[in-house]
């Protein structure tokens, strides 16, 4: 085999062996990112939970001080 086609070679194995490190550096970033994602997404599901009874307490709250606000409408 000439000398040329064995350069050719192991040039082609040496960027085919980089690309696939960078690939494989990609693959355990975007690992990482799904799982900060998911924990993400779950703690903004208990935020949610947790502040699903602010609707009813605001609205109930309104209701109660409508006297006050009828009252300082008047003023």
């Amino acid at each position: 085999m000439p000398i040329d086609a064995v350069i050719t070679l192991v040039l082609g194995t040496l960027i085919i062996a980089a690309a696939a490190l960078g690939l494989m550096r990609v693959i355990g970033h975007l690992a990482a990112t799904a799982k900060t994602l998911g924990t993400l997404d779950g703690g903004v599901k208990v935020i949610v939970d947790q502040t699903s009874t602010v609707v009813p307490v605001v609205s109930s709250v309104n209701q109660s001080l409508a006297p006050v606000r009828d009252f300082a409408d008047s003023i």
